[in-house]
């Protein structure tokens, strides 16, 4: 059987301004065989990495709030987010960027990494897969106060809380970013502070 097989692919670049945004017509092979034409919208800004930052000592972690226009579009009061560390990969180097991500955003330098998994956020129209990572951190490590590049307009706050609210923050509803609450819960399910 074929089934999901594509052909037909054609492009039309809808915006360009911030990332690529591409109408895209396509015919689908259904699973009867048949042929449909499909047409979709697929927006591309590049691949990214997230990273949990924690402490174990002291059962703590590290994340930023900022302003996220989309989400104040769609009701959040004042669009402000509370997030993990993430950024955008720089040469497709998804270890290289996120400890880069960590020193600009929050004032730390970090040596370890590990990557946890990958997971598309929005398949249905966002091109985007994101490489999750932790790391844990120490108070000695901090280099700056972070709040993001100047050129980038971040305008970055750095929260450390302690891990029992941050779950709590989720639960309330504070935090609802998607990245940060896998994140957490990965901490939670794979006992990172037991």
């Amino acid at each position: 059987m074929k089934y999901g097989n594509v052909r037909n692919i054609k492009k039309e670049l809808l915006s360009d301004n911030w990332y690529s945004l591409n109408k895209v017509t396509f015919e689908y092979q259904r699973e009867d065989g048949s042929w449909e034409t499909q047409i979709r919208e697929a927006y591309d800004r590049g691949n990214g990495a997230v990273i949990l930052l924690y402490n174990k000592e002291q059962g703590t972690v590290v994340l930023t709030r900022q302003f996220r226009m989309p989400t104040y579009l769609n009701g959040n009061d004042d669009g402000m987010m509370i997030e993990a560390c993430a950024g955008i990969l720089e040469k497709g180097n998804a270890e290289q960027t996120i400890r880069m991500e960590v020193e600009e955003e929050t004032g730390y330098k970090i040596k370890e990494v590990q990557k946890v998994f990958e997971s598309y956020m929005s398949p249905g129209s966002v091109t985007e897969i994101l490489h999750f990572f932790i790391g844990a951190y120490e108070s000695h490590m901090k280099v700056s106060e972070g709040g993001g590049a100047d050129d980038e307009t971040e305008n970055i706050e750095v929260l450390e809380m302690t891990f029992s609210e941050a779950l709590r923050m989720v639960k309330t509803g504070e935090i609802k970013d998607a990245k940060t609450i896998m994140l957490l819960q990965y901490a939670e399910i794979n006992g990172l502070f037991d």
